[in-house]
C-alpha cells in the first residue's frame, strides 16, 4: 500500500478533479502490476495494473489507495475489471464518498466473491486527496493560503513593496503548489498592489508522461470591476474568473478574455462561502489563496482557512511594515485563534510552515 501511495502521488499535479490513485497487484510479496491514474479522462490506476500484470493478476492481491470506481463515467468501473481479472483479494485505503461510488464497488467485489479489506494506511490516502475529499463530503474546496512573512510578522513595507522577502528555493517551492491547486484565489487589492500573474512557472518539469500540469484557474475577487485594463490577469496566459457584485458591470472591453460571474454581497463584501460554493460546484478541489491581509484575514474570520503555507524569511521590516493578517480585536487569549504545525522545514535561508487551525 505504501507504493501504491507513492505512485497516487505521481499524480499530484495532473488527476484534477479526479483523485490521485495508485493499485499494486501482488502475490505475497511479489508484484505482478502497478499503476496510477494520470490524467482525467483516461485510464484508472487499476487498469494500468492489470494490464502488466495480465494472466498474473488471477488469484492475486490488488492494494488500491481508493474504493474501485462502481459506474461507467468516462472510464468503464474498475470494480468490473478486478472481478474480470480474477483477483482473489483487495485491500483499500478507504472508500470513496464520490455519489456514484460510496461503496458500491466494495459492494460489487463482495457480490463477486472477492475478499475486501479497507482501513490500511487510510489517514496518509486521505491526507493524498484532502481537496477531493473536502469537495465531495462537505460541499466546499479544501482551502490554502499562502502567506510569506519576515521575523516580526510584517508581509510589506508601508508603501506595499514586497518583492521579495523570501529566497528563490522559497518562491520555487510555491510554484509547485500552484501546480497542485485547482484555483489560485485573490483579491482586487492584490491586482492593484501587486499586479500578479497567477501562473504556474515550474522551474523543473513535473513527473507527468502526457507532458503538461493541469493548469489552474485564477479566480479575482473584484467586487467593482477595477482590474486595469493592462493587468496582467487579463492577459489571456491562463483560464479566469472574475467574481463581481451583481450592482457592478463591465463598461468597456478589458474583459473580454475571461470570464464574469456575479456573487452575493454579505456585510459589504462578496460573500465568500458563496464564492468556494460555486468552485466547489466547478468540481475544484483545491483552492491557493494568494493575497493580502485583508482578504486572507476574512477567510480565516469566517472559519473558511483550512491549511496557512507560511514562508518565513530571517528578516526584520519594522513596526510600519503591513500587517500578515487583518483579524478582529481580541478581549481574551482564549479567543485566539490556534494552530497546529502539520510541516516544517528549510528551504534556502527561509522557514516554511504548513500549519492547520486548530478547534477552540
Amino acid at each position: 500500500m505504501a507504493l501504491a501511495l507513492r505512485l497516487a502521488e505521481r499524480g499530484l499535479f495532473t488527476t484534477q478533479p479526479n483523485p490521485r490513485v495508485g493499485c499494486v497487484i501482488a502475490h505475497d510479496d511479489r508484484i505482478v502490476g502497478s499503476g496510477w491514474h494520470r490524467r482525467s479522462g483516461e485510464a484508472h490506476a487499476e487498469v494500468f495494473a492489470l494490464a502488466e500484470a495480465g494472466t498474473q493478476a488471477k488469484g492475486a492481491t490488488a492494494y488500491v489507495t481508493l474504493e474501485p470506481c462502481a459506474h461507467f463515467g468516462r472510464t468503464p468501473p474498475c470494480a468490473d475489471a478486478l472481478i474480470e481479472a480474477g483477483v482473489a483479494r483487495v485491500v483499500i485505503a478507504h472508500e470513496d464518498p464520490f455519489v456514484d461510488v460510496d461503496g458500491r464497488g466494495i459492494g460489487m467485489l463482495r457480490d463477486a466473491g472477492i475478499k475486501v479489506e479497507c482501513g490500511l494506511m487510510v489517514v496518509a490516502a486521505r491526507e493524498l486527496n484532502r481537496g477531493f475529499l473536502a469537495r465531495v463530503e462537505r460541499k466546499r474546496p479544501w482551502l490554502r493560503v499562502k502567506l510569506a512573512m519576515s521575523l516580526d510578522g510584517r508581509t510589506a513595507l508601508a508603501n506595499g513593496e514586497s518583492k521579495w522577502i523570501t529566497g528563490e528555493a522559497a518562491r520555487a517551492d510555491v510554484q509547485r503548489w500552484r501546480a497542485r491547486s485547482s484555483a489560485l484565489l485573490s483579491g482586487i487589492g492584490t491586482v492593484l498592489a501587486d499586479d500578479p500573474r497567477l501562473t504556474v512557472r515550474l522551474s523543473d518539469p513535473v513527473d507527468d508522461e502526457n507532458g503538461s500540469c493541469f493548469v489552474p484557474l485564477r479566480v479575482i475577487l473584484d467586487r467593482k470591476l477595477r482590474t486595469p485594463v493592462a493587468a496582467n490577469i487579463l492577459d489571456g496566459s491562463a483560464p479566469t474568473l472574475i467574481l463581481h457584485s451583481p450592482d457592478s458591470s463591465p463598461v468597456d472591453q478589458r474583459f473580454e478574455s475571461v470570464e464574469l460571474r456575479t456573487v452575493e454581497i454579505r456585510d459589504d463584501r462578496l460573500d465568500l462561502s458563496s464564492v468556494l460554493a460555486l468552485l466547489a460546484a466547478r468540481d475544484f478541489n483545491e483552492i491557493q489563496v494568494e493575497a493580502g491581509p485583508t482578504l486572507c484575514g476574512a477567510l480565516f474570520s469566517a472559519g473558511l482557512v483550512d491549511e496557512l503555507l507560511l514562508y518565513v524569511a530571517p528578516i526584520l521590516l519594522g513596526d510600519s511594515a503591513r500587517p500578515l493578517l487583518d483579524l478582529p480585536a481580541l478581549s481574551d487569549m482564549s479567543a485566539r485563534w490556534k494552530l497546529e504545525t502539520v510541516d516544517q522545514r528549510m528551504l534556502g535561508s527561509d522557514w516554511r510552515l504548513l500549519m492547520r487551525p486548530l478547534e477552540n
